[in-house]
């Protein structure tokens, strides 16, 4: 079996397919709460946010977090972002989006840094599984990087070729993993960065998932 030669895109989950914006800023929040800190705005947070997540909390509170600060921030982060993602659904236009790539005969699979076996059950829970080749999420500890994690996902995808792959994510992270493994990258701006974030990145910055594929399609071809 040779490799897919077609186009094929790694999405990510949480900001890009999955609008969680309220359920982020309010675990965001939280975490601050736990500490003594003052909110956010969701403005604020899109104009700092950054990968590693320590970098971000050091760019809020002017020096990194000691790691019990950090322990105790991730916790409340990720419980009360369990409580509240039941809120949230995906982002508008996006099953038909995945359902048209499949269609026209495409691949394509989800990479997420959100924990794994949280991940598959959401996916499935959506009713959007079957539209791909493979679902991956974070495993180990949280706060790092994507482009380890986007090596051993292409690796598993034997028959997908990295030069005909796009990244579509909502971070500046997500770009980095793609070049990381010679894919190519679209960013979203309705998630967790602002426009101006993502523009420096030196990839297409698109504002609608539709936008983003067309973008992969072009990139890919």
């Amino acid at each position: 079996m040779g490799m897919h030669t077609g186009a094929h895109i790694v999405w990510d989950w949480n900001g890009t397919l999955f609008h969680d914006n309220e359920a982020i800023i309010g675990a965001t929040n939280a975490a601050f709460g736990d500490l003594g800190l003052e909110p956010i705005t969701m403005e604020r947070y899109r104009a700092l946010y950054c990968v590693p997540v320590p970098k971000f909390y050091e760019r809020l509170l002017g020096r990194l977090p000691t790691d019990a600060e950090w322990e105790v921030m991730d916790e409340t982060f990720h419980r009360y972002y369990s409580e509240h993602r039941g809120r949230c659904g995906l982002t508008e236009g996006a099953a038909e989006l995945l359902a048209g790539w499949r269609e026209a005969g495409r691949s394509q699979s989800i990479l997420s840094m959100y924990g794994h076996d949280e991940l598959v059950p959401l996916v499935r829970r959506f009713g959007i599984a079957d539209h791909f080749i493979r679902v991956d999420g974070r495993t180990g500890p949280s706060g790092g990087s994507k482009a380890e994690h986007m090596v051993r996902h292409l690796a598993s995808l034997a028959m997908v070729d990295p030069a005909r792959t796009v990244v579509i994510g909502d971070a500046a992270d997500d770009a980095v993993a793609a070049l990381h493994v010679g894919a190519r990258a679209v960013l979203y701006t309705g998630g967790s960065h602002s426009r101006a974030s993502l523009e420096g990145v030196g990839v297409p910055v698109v504002d609608t998932l539709a936008e983003a594929v067309v973008e992969a399609e072009r990139l890919a071809a």
